[in-house]
């Protein structure tokens, strides 16, 4: 028998200084068995950092054909394209052909380093992705104040964040890889 998704509900209020954008979202995340609480986390900082009311989550790990995080035009077209984690370039260069832009979050600290040495020529050309590294110690951070239940506060401004639950909170800058 297999396991089910536990839902986790995320107050998440949005302050991104950046784009001028602030709303609050209630969101519904379903975190699969395998993925583990530092990658829902993440999904839920990415989905703050391109917060809009269109932005929707993926299957994610359920589902090889969709993205992490997705945002779709009225007419059904992929305007977004958001993956979490170390893709392969093939899935990469697979969602570049189908969304008008692709956004991928990388974490893990030394892991991320490597994957990113790996695929960084190979992904040159591909002229509509935007790469990010999350620190490793602010991902595995975010990954510890995970509850099933949460109101999370997220400020960015000028490619710094602070994400903070309670008296609990992390900060740090989010770096472009490309």
């Amino acid at each position: 028998m297999a396991l089910g998704s536990t839902v986790y509900k995320a107050g998440l209020n949005v302050s991104d200084m950046d784009r001028g954008y602030y709303c609050s979202h209630a969101l519904t995340i379903a975190r699969h068995p395998s993925e583990t609480a530092e990658r829902m986390m993440v999904r839920l900082l990415a989905f703050a950092f391109n917060a809009s009311d269109f932005l929707s989550f993926g299957r994610g790990l359920s589902a090889e054909d969709e993205p992490d995080l997705w945002q779709k035009d009225l007419t059904g077209s992929i305007s977004l394209w958001i993956e979490v984690s170390l893709p392969d370039e093939r899935a990469v260069r697979k969602a570049a052909s189908r969304a008008e832009k692709v956004i991928v979050y990388a974490y893990g600290g030394r892991a991320a380093s490597v994957w990113w040495s790996q695929v960084e020529v190979k992904l040159s050309s591909i002229r509509n992705l935007e790469v990010y590294a999350i620190p490793a110690e602010a991902s595995r951070t975010l990954g510890s104040v995970a509850e099933r239940g949460m109101d999370l506060q997220c400020l960015i401004q000028e490619g710094s964040v602070w994400v903070s639950r309670g008296e609990e909170s992390v900060s740090f800058s989010l770096e472009r890889l490309r």
